[in-house]
C-alpha cells in the first residue's frame, strides 16, 4: 500500500509538472499580443517619471490595474511601494518578482515624443527627473506579466507576489546619510511573509547590451556598495611658509595614491575584483592660504563579505597612517550600502533550461559580474533569488555609441520587451512544476 502512495503522489508531481509546462505556449502568445499595451504604459511612465518615495502617480496606475485583474493589492508598502497577490487555482510555492519604480534627477536631453518634462528640486537644486535606468520598462513589463499570469490563475499550481518597490535607487538626508527605504524597508516590514515566498525573480534592462539577449550570472551578480568619508585634519600655515603648519591637501593626495594598492596589492583579484574610489576633495579657499582641513569623499565596490572586511580595513589602515606619517589626522567613516547582489547557483541551474527554452540558447549569456549595485540584493539575503538582464541597445548602434545608464541621453529599444515577458511567466510556472 505505502508502495501505491509513493507512485500516486510522484505521479502526480509529475502531472503538476506537465501542466505547468503546457501553459508556457499560451503565455507566450499572449506576451507577443500585449507588446503593444507594454510599450503603451512604458512610455506614459517615462514621460511622468517620479523620484524615490514619491511614486503617488506610478503606485496608483499600477494599483488600479492588479485590481482590474482580480489580484489582492496592498498599498504604501515602504511608503509608496504595491503589492499584488495572485492566488493560483492549484497549491503549490510562492515565487516573487520584483520591479522597481523610481525615477533620477537626471535632466533628460533627446527629443523623445513622450520625453519627460518634469522639473524638482533635488538636494537643494533644481534638476528634471528621468527614468535614466529602465525602471519604467521594469513596471510595465511586470504589469503584463500580472495579466497574463492572472488570465490563468485557474491553472497556475501556486501563488505569486509582485513586488512594484520604490526608491531603487537609494533616498538621502539632508547630510548625505543613506535612509532606510527600497528593498531594505520592503523586507523590514514583511513583503517575504504572508505568505511567505519561496524564491525571487528580478529583471533589469540594459542599454549596452545586444537587443533581445538575456544575462546572467550564478552567485556574486553585482557589487555590495558602501559609501567612503575621510576627513583630514592638520595645521592652518601662511602658503609661503609651509614648514609651520600640517598641509591637509598633501596627506589627501598621498592617501589618494594609498587606497589605489588596496586593490592592486592587498584584494586577491583573481578571485573578485574591487574597486575604490574617491569622487570629490574639497579643501581650501585661497591660493596662499594652507588650509586646515580637507574632506573627501568615494565609493567602494566589493563582491563577497570577506573581501567588504578587508578592504574596508585596509582603507582605515592606510588613511590613518598616512595621515600620522604627515603630523596631522584622518577620520574615515564608512557608510554600508547595498549588500552582494548574490544570485542562488542551485536556483540558477535549475532555471537557466527556463531561459534557454524562452530566448534560445544563443539568446541567453553567461556574463561576468556588474560594477554597480542593486538593492534587490536584500530580498536575497531572505530567500533564494536570481536576478538577471535585458540587452535593450538598438540594432544599429555599438556598445560604444549607446549612452549609459544614469546619464541625460539613455534610451531603450522598445521591440524585444516581450522577452522579458516572456521570462518572468516562465520562471513562475517552471519553478511551480519543478518544485517538490
Amino acid at each position: 500500500m505505502k508502495k501505491i502512495f509513493s507512485i500516486l503522489f510522484f505521479y502526480g508531481l509529475s502531472l503538476a509538472a506537465f501542466a505547468q509546462a503546457n501553459l508556457k505556449p499560451v503565455l507566450a502568445q499572449k506576451a507577443d499580443a500585449i507588446k503593444q499595451k507594454v510599450i503603451a504604459w512604458r512610455r506614459d511612465f517615462h514621460e511622468h517619471p517620479e523620484l524615490g518615495n514619491q511614486e503617488v502617480r506610478t503606485a496608483g496606475i499600477i494599483a488600479a490595474h492588479l485590481r482590474s485583474l482580480g489580484i489582492e493589492v496592498k498599498e504604501k508598502v515602504a511608503i509608496t511601494g504595491v503589492v499584488g497577490i495572485l492566488r493560483g487555482g492549484k497549491p503549490g510555492p510562492v515565487v516573487a518578482l520584483r520591479a522597481d519604480m523610481d525615477g533620477l534627477p537626471v535632466t533628460e536631453r533627446g527629443d523623445l515624443p513622450f520625453k519627460s518634462k518634469v522639473i524638482t528640486e533635488f538636494n537643494g537644486q533644481k534638476t528634471g527627473v528621468m527614468h535614466a535606468c529602465g525602471h519604467d520598462a521594469h513596471v510595465a513589463i511586470l504589469m503584463a506579466v500580472a495579466e497574463i499570469l492572472a488570465s490563468e490563475k485557474a491553472n497556475l499550481a501556486g501563488t505569486v507576489k509582485f513586488i512594484f518597490q520604490p526608491s531603487e535607487e537609494g533616498v538621502y538626508d539632508s547630510n548625505g546619510e543613506k535612509v532606510l527605504a527600497g528593498a531594505e524597508l520592503m523586507v523590514k516590514e514583511g513583503v517575504l511573509e504572508n505568505p511567505k515566498v519561496d524564491a525571487i525573480f528580478g529583471l533589469h534592462m540594459t542599454a549596452e547590451s545586444d537587443n533581445g539577449v538575456l544575462e546572467y550570472k550564478p552567485e556574486a551578480t553585482m557589487a555590495g556598495v558602501d559609501q567612503l568619508d575621510i576627513k583630514v585634519l592638520g595645521k592652518q600655515a601662511h602658503g609661503a611658509s609651509p614648514w609651520t603648519g600640517i598641509d591637509p591637501i598633501v596627506i589627501s593626495s598621498q592617501i589618494v595614491l594609498g587606497l589605489q594598492t588596496i586593490v592592486s596589492r592587498s584584494v586577491n583579484i583573481v578571485d573578485n575584483p574591487a574597486i575604490v574610489t574617491v569622487g570629490a576633495i574639497h579643501s581650501g579657499i585661497r591660493q596662499n592660504i594652507i588650509p586646515e582641513s580637507s574632506h573627501m569623499i568615494g565609493t567602494i565596490r566589493t563582491f563577497s563579505p570577506a573581501q567588504r572586511e578587508l578592504v574596508h580595513r585596509r582603507i582605515k589602515e592606510v588613511a590613518t597612517n598616512i595621515a600620522l606619517s604627515g603630523g596631522g589626522k584622518a577620520e574615515v567613516t564608512i557608510g554600508t550600502g547595498y549588500p552582494v547582489t548574490y544570485n542562488n547557483p542551485q536556483l540558477t541551474e535549475k532555471m537557466l533550461p527556463t531561459l534557454q527554452a524562452v530566448n534560445g540558447k544563443e539568446g541567453v549569456q553567461l556574463i561576468h559580474a556588474h560594477t554597480g549595485a542593486e538593492d534587490f540584493s536584500y530580498f536575497q539575503e531572505k530567500v533564494p533569488g536570481i536576478f538577471f538582464f535585458l540587452g535593450a541597445r538598438p540594432e544599429n548602434k555599438k556598445k560604444n555609441e549607446v549612452a549609459g545608464h544614469h546619464t541625460p541621453d539613455f534610451y531603450l529599444d522598445e521591440s524585444k520587451f516581450q522577452v522579458g515577458v516572456k521570462a518572468l511567466s516562465a520562471l513562475v510556472v517552471d519553478y511551480f512544476g519543478q518544485k517538490k
